[in-house]
């Protein structure tokens, strides 16, 4: 296994089940990959090179505090994108 952050994957997670709750904002892949790599810059990486690393941070996610963390950094994020998108407006 290569060495990764493991927080892309949970933010890629949450990231469709709170874009889906909102309206009236810009979904498209710019605006969503903006919201991404601002949510991950907000949120401590977890770095794991090995299955016992990923299997020790999957369980790390049941916390309620770590769900809650992560969907707070992704809110933060959308207000951020939507009110200074960098696409042009269509």
């Amino acid at each position: 296994m290569k060495l990764k952050n493991y927080m892309e994957d949970v933010v890629f997670y949450f990231l469709p089940t709170v874009l889906k709750d909102i309206d009236g904002i810009c979904k498209c892949e710019d605006c969503v990959n903006d919201i991404a790599a601002l949510t991950l810059n907000k949120l401590k990486p977890h770095y794991v090179s090995s299955e016992k690393g990923e299997i020790y941070t999957r369980l790390e996610e049941m916390y309620t505090q770590f769900r809650v963390d992560v969907i707070a950094a992704i809110m933060e994020s959308i207000q951020q994108v939507s009110k200074n998108p960098r696409h042009k407006s269509v």
